[in-house]
């Protein structure tokens, strides 16, 4: 298993050429419909709701083919709502179950969302499995692994940071890093090889890498 060091300079060669098209314009996309629909009165969160499992099952779709070295396009955003019954039942389950289990505590509803956190992966490569079906593999799947995959995403907060310092501008790139480093960790802990050879690297490499490089 890599480290969450690892997974994210291996995100960083996968995001090679890719930072500004399409991944960042995608994430833009993403972001300025949200905005669109949330200024809608009375409406908006019912639609949010509506297209939050779509919208990620597209966004898996796109991660997962670009660290497997596959094309990928501004289109495939949308590909969730071609599978569209599935998507938003997944969407609105792991909110729903994510809700009840933050009814005991705020920390059984973190851990729930980490638990659930490999759905919409295990549904872009697998089209017969159930929405609920899914959510229990991804459950299953995340047994021993929910620290690491804590650990990758706090990896990620001096980044966020800095978004929030840059106004939100920064999001459209770290968004990006963070989904891709999502997809290794996916392949990681499935124990799949990715098709694009991916780079081993210590840590003492990664921090002698010029800063520009992160």
């Amino acid at each position: 298993m890599l480290t969450y060091t690892e997974i994210r300079y291996n995100a960083r060669e996968y995001l090679k050429g890719k930072w500004n098209n399409p991944c960042a314009l995608i994430i833009l996309i993403i972001a300025i419909l949200n905005l669109g629909i949330s200024a809608i009165p009375y409406l908006g969160s019912v639609v949010s709701l509506v297209i939050a499992g779509p919208l990620a099952l597209g966004l898996a779709i796109i991660f997962l083919k670009l660290v497997r070295g596959e094309e990928i396009s501004v289109e495939m955003m949308f590909a969730g709502f071609r599978d569209f019954t599935r998507s938003f039942t997944a969407g609105v389950l792991v909110i729903i179950y994510v809700f009840l289990w933050s009814l005991l505590l705020i920390i059984p509803g973190i851990i729930a969302t980490f638990a659930y956190s490999m759905t919409f992966f295990i549904m872009a490569d697998n089209p017969d499995l159930s929405a609920n079906e899914a959510i229990k593999a991804s459950k299953e799947m995340m047994k021993g692994h929910k620290t690491e995959l804590f650990l990758l995403e706090l990896s990620f907060l001096g980044w966020i940071l800095l978004s929030i310092l840059s106004f939100g501008i920064g999001f459209l790139w770290v968004a990006s890093y963070i989904y891709t480093a999502e997809a290794i960790f996916y392949h990681e802990i499935k124990g799949e090889a990715i098709v694009e050879p991916v780079v081993d690297v210590t840590f003492e490499e990664v921090v002698s890498k010029p800063l520009e490089e992160e």
